[in-house]
């Protein structure tokens, strides 16, 4: 069975968490890094242009958003034009797919089932959406995905939409779908279940269900970090962005 070394970085500049996968990638691919990572980031404002991104599907210029605090990246990744924001779970999957099943269409569809899994254990049911990529709640779209493959190694991956305000998405067209709205794990538990018990902790219950459901989808085993002396699963990561190439 995988071992999987879970590390939660909470709020953290795009371009270290960037440096910090390159360097996971790397490391993972050398056999210097044995096991596989999954990172569990949120980013401050921020635009990433994919590989798929169509002109026009960004609306107004990077320089404008730039001026206004909202930074912008071209990205290897697959896809189009996706945002990230505060309050939003991004999950970045550095896997050794020669260990699982070297099959991309195969690994999109296990990152939808994470994040499935992970919404129904809080009771919200989501879905796929037949020709998409994603998941999706009664058309309004939760999760956005865009990975990377490198030698069957995975890097990028799921950006969960949890109690993030949304504000950024204004910018684009997301992923590239005309007419697509877009929701958070918080306005839809509120649609269902008003009050929710889970509203002062809401993403702190995602991101422990997400590497559940990772674990279980996935066929691992959490690989706690030896330098914690309760074996948190969630110590300092053993990776810096300082030695990203």
């Amino acid at each position: 069975m995988p071992l999987l070394r879970v590390h939660a970085l909470g709020l953290l500049n795009y371009d270290d968490a960037y440096a910090f996968q390159r360097d996971a990638v790397r490391r993972r691919i050398s056999g210097e890094l044995s096991d596989d990572l999954l990172i569990l980031v949120q980013h401050p404002p921020i635009v990433t242009l994919g590989r798929s991104t169509k002109p026009g599907n960004l609306l107004v210029t990077a320089e404008y958003l730039e001026s206004i605090g909202i930074q912008v990246r071209d990205i290897e990744r697959g896809g189009d034009v996706t945002v990230h924001e505060p309050g939003q779970l991004v999950m970045y999957p550095i896997l050794d797919l020669t260990q699982h099943k070297q099959d991309l269409h195969w690994y999109l569809r296990q990152l939808e089932e994470v994040v499935i899994c992970a919404l129904a254990s809080l009771g919200l049911d989501s879905e796929r959406q037949p020709g998409q990529t994603g998941v999706w709640r009664q058309g309004r779209k939760l999760a956005s995905i865009g990975v990377h493959v490198k030698q069957w190694v995975t890097s990028h991956g799921v950006a969960l939409n949890v109690e993030n305000d949304l504000s950024t998405f204004a910018h684009t067209v997301p992923c590239g779908i005309d007419g697509v709205e877009m929701t958070t794990v918080a306005r839809e538990l509120e649609r269902v279940r008003p009050a929710s018990r889970y509203q002062t902790s809401l993403l702190a219950a995602v991101q422990k269900r997400i590497v559940a459901s990772f674990l279980d989808v996935f066929c691992a085993t959490e690989l706690r970090d030896p330098r914690s002396p309760t074996g948190a699963a969630y110590g300092p990561p053993a990776i810096t962005p300082a030695h990203a190439d």
